[in-house]
C-alpha cells in the first residue's frame, strides 16, 4: 500500500497525477506544515525537510518498505516501478529527466518566489521585479518547446507534463497574462481533459480548501514561522 502525505501545492499535486494515472491505490493523509505539522517528530522521522509530498511505499524496492521525499525523485521512483512515463535505456529517457530537472531547479522555485512577492510588503520592489522576470522567461522557454512538440520530452506524455503542469495550472490563478501562449494553452488543455487529471484536480482541490482553513485559522505567529521571516527570520 501506498501512502502520501501531502497538502494542496502544486509539487503534490505532480504525484496525484502520476497515481491516478497509474491506477495504483494508495491513501492520501494532509500534512497541515502551515499550522506546524512539519516540525512534528514523527513526521520528520519520513523526511528530513519537513515539507510536502512524502510518499511511503510499503512494498518498495525488493519486497522492501520505501519512504522518499521530493517529488521529483517520487515521480522517477513511481515510473520506475511501473514501467510507465518514464522510457528505459534510451535517449527519450535523458530527454524526460533533463525537463523534470528544469522544472524541479527552474520553475517551481521560480514560479513559487514570484507568486509569494507579487503583493508583498514594501520594498520588495526588487524581488517581485526579479522573480516576475524569472518567471516570464521560463513560461518563455516553455512556450518555444511546446510549439515545436507535443509535450515537453517529445511525442509522449511523461513525468516531465505532470512535474510542469501543475505550475502552469497554479500561475494561471495569480499570473493570467503570464500563463499561456497558444503551445502552453493547448498542452495544457489536453493534461486537463486526462480522466486521470480529473481524478488527481478533485482530489488536490479538497487538500485546497483544507489549507485555506488552516491560512484563516493560522496565528501571526504561525504565519511568520511558516514563512520565515519576523522573529524566524535569520
Amino acid at each position: 500500500m501506498i501512502t502520501l502525505y501531502g497538502m494542496g501545492s502544486p509539487n503534490v499535486v505532480k504525484v496525484l497525477l502520476m497515481l491516478e494515472e497509474l491506477g495504483l491505490a494508495y491513501d492520501l493523509r494532509r500534512c497541515d506544515v502551515i499550522l506546524g505539522e512539519g516540525r512534528d517528530p514523527e513526521f520528520l522521522k519520513l523526511t528530513p525537510n519537513g515539507k510536502a509530498p512524502v510518499l511511503a511505499d510499503a512494498d518498495g524496492p525488493g519486497g522492501r518498505p520505501i519512504t522518499l521525499f521530493e517529488s521529483g525523485a517520487i515521480l522517477i521512483y513511481l515510473a520506475e516501478k511501473a514501467g510507465r512515463f518514464l522510457p528505459a535505456g534510451s535517449a527519450e529517457r535523458y530527454q524526460v529527466l533533463q525537463w523534470l530537472m528544469f522544472q524541479m531547479a527552474g520553475v517551481g522555485p521560480m514560479f513559487g518566489q514570484a507568486i509569494h512577492f507579487r503583493s508583498g510588503p514594501p520594498g520588495s520592489d526588487y524581488a517581485r521585479s526579479r522573480y516576475r522576470t524569472e518567471m516570464l522567461r521560463l513560461t518563455e522557454v516553455v512556450e518555444a518547446r511546446l510549439a515545436e512538440s507535443p509535450f515537453l520530452a517529445g511525442v509522449d506524455y511523461s513525468i516531465a507534463d505532470m512535474a510542469v503542469f501543475p505550475w502552469f495550472r497554479t500561475l494561471a490563478r495569480f499570473f493570467p497574462d503570464a500563463a499561456a501562449g497558444p503551445g502552453v494553452a493547448r498542452w495544457r488543455d489536453e493534461i486537463a481533459a486526462r480522466p486521470a487529471t480529473e481524478r488527481a484536480l478533485n482530489r488536490a482541490e479538497a487538500l485546497s480548501a483544507e489549507d485555506a482553513a488552516s491560512f484563516k485559522a493560522a496565528t501571526p505567529d504561525e504565519l511568520d514561522r511558516y514563512f520565515g521571516r519576523g522573529a524566524y527570520a535569520r
